[in-house]
């Protein structure tokens, strides 16, 4: 035999049982089964701690918990069988120094009883007492009558209004008490033995902007109550990142070629934690163990583009840069609809020299010219092209998948494919078996699969019970993931359901649960 003849043969041999030539699987062969389903709600078991107080472990409460009165009557403090009793037969108001302050971050009374007539929640303030900003539920005889905001500035009163919402007066007032900040709004939880239940909610960013840097340095958070005559009683109080009522927007943090970063035997996520309208979500990091359901909250990001403001955006794609050994990637400007009159939505650049993805993490941001009705964008650095390529939804009659390329990963971006012909929503890119494939949610109970990078029509995911009902909205982000040898199975999908939350009054995005499938 021809040793041409052998060398072909060898080769042939070899490129037919190679996963590229013959074997690979198309991403619209692989068939997904749901595995399990978890919607996260104030989950204490992943709170990421703040600040505490805890009548339990308190030696020495005048130093570390100390006592502001605000009237010339001061109710009696006191710790009884292990709770904080505040108590009065005349009115009184009490500040009780519990923390520092964050915007993002939730706030919980554990409340053991209450009796007579008052207010108990929070103040929010700068140490001279010059800002003050209250949140509190009104209670009368041990039931909830109201729940209110209150802004003072150089001790004269610049707004105080009804927060409530309708229907929830005379619940009695039991269980605890839950402030979720949410930068420039709130929404304010009782939750006794069920689910949290909405009972009031605001937006207060025109009034004062709690997303200053200035005040998150220098504000202090204090457990508050104001009494007519009566009694409190508190088991504990604290401040924590937290879960929200819903995670959404999934995407897996990558390296910059788009490869999943798998670091100590964990995938990890951006989700979006959810609060309640467009601006009030919160960039949250997760991590998950592909082979069980462990999902695991790490901490959240916000993001600073040097104008004094620290930024709840979201829908972000974060890498790791391996090259210039950096940290970055490409978020939704969503902030922008807490000042709709001043900004514009757009995609950002994001950066961080420290590893973003535990606690409190800040990283830069700056626009980089694509502004508009865009979002969910994912960035990866295609090696063969030698082009940094962005596959992300514009607005075209409706949100459509479109792919945007450059040589530079934060400049000079030009349209190259798209829109495609389908809704599209958290679109994404994943090499399945050495081969690029675009996917994406839709509003059409499918999620597409396209082409890289031309976004040609490739099918449709395979899977079983999809995270949605007859009823519900399908605009889930699909986030599939191949994993490498030794795994029991190749794939690995962590998407959401899109049912918001119960008793939001208003317009609200605050879905979901989340669910995951195994693929083969």
């Amino acid at each position: 035999m021809q040793p041409k003849l052998i060398h072909f043969l060898i080769f042939f041999v070899f490129m037919s049982t190679h996963p590229a030539f013959g074997q690979q699987t198309l991403a619209d062969q692989i068939s997904f089964t749901r595995q399990a389903v978890r919607r996260l709600i104030f989950d204490e078991g992943q709170s990421i701690p703040l600040a505490k107080l805890d009548p339990q472990k308190i030696v020495g409460m005048e130093s570390m918990h100390p006592v502001a009165h605000y009237l010339p009557n001061q109710s009696e403090i006191s710790i009884k069988q292990g709770k904080l009793v505040i108590e009065s037969t005349e009115k009184t108001q009490t500040a009780i120094w519990m923390g520092g302050f964050n915007p993002f971050s939730t706030y919980t009374i554990d409340l053991n009883s209450c009796a007579g007539e008052g207010e108990l929640g929070f103040e929010f303030s700068d140490p001279a007492k010059k800002e003050q900003l209250f949140i509190t539920v009104r209670h009368k005889d041990g039931v909830l009558t109201g729940t209110a905001l209150r802004l003072i500035n150089n001790a004269r009163l610049i707004k105080e209004s009804t927060i409530t919402v309708p229907g929830v007066e005379n619940t009695t007032l039991k269980g605890r008490i839950i402030l979720q900040m949410l930068g420039s709004g709130l929404v304010l939880y009782l939750q006794n033995e069920e689910l949290p239940q909405v009972i009031g909610q605001a937006d207060f960013n025109k009034d004062i902007d709690l997303r200053s840097k200035e005040r998150i340095h220098t504000f202090q958070s204090h457990l508050f109550s104001s009494i007519s005559s009566g009694k409190v009683s508190i088991n504990k109080a604290g401040m924590a990142l937290t879960t929200g009522t819903g995670q959404a927007d999934i995407r897996a943090i990558t390296y910059e070629n788009g490869e999943p970063l798998l670091d100590q035997g964990r995938l990890w996520y951006t989700m979006s934690i959810r609060g309640r309208a467009l601006p009030h979500h919160i960039q949250g990091v997760f991590s998950m163990d592909p082979t069980v359901f462990d999902v695991k909250l790490e901490g959240i990001i916000v993001f600073d583009r040097n104008d004094g403001l620290l930024r709840n955006e979201v829908a972000s794609h974060i890498f790791f840069d391996r090259r210039d050994k950096i940290w970055r990637g490409i978020t939704t400007g969503f902030s922008a609809y807490a000042s709709p009159d001043k900004e514009k939505k757009q995609l950002l650049t994001i950066e961080s020299r420290k590893d973003p993805r535990f606690g409190f993490s800040v990283m830069t941001a700056a626009p980089f010219g694509i502004v508009g009705d865009i979002e969910d964008p994912h960035i990866l650095f295609d090696e063969q092209a030698k082009k940094w390529r962005i596959l992300t939804c514009e607005n075209h009659d409706g949100y459509k998948a479109v792919i945007l390329e450059s040589a530079h990963w934060n400049k000079d971006y030009k349209k190259i494919a798209g829109p495609v012909a389908h809704n599209s929503t958290g679109t994404s890119i994943q090499k399945i078996d050495g081969r690029y494939y675009c996917f994406s949610g839709s509003s059409e109970r499918q999620i597409f699969i396209y082409t890289y990078p031309d976004l040609r029509e490739a099918g449709v995911l395979k899977m079983d019970l999809p995270p949605w009902s007859e009823t519900s909205g399908t605009r889930v982000w699909p986030n599939v993931v191949q994993l490498p040898e030794g795994y029991p199975f190749r794939f690995v999908a962590l998407m959401m359901d899109r049912f918001n939350y119960p008793g939001l009054s208003g317009p609200n995005w605050s879905y979901g649960a989340l669910y995951l499938y195994h693929g083969k």
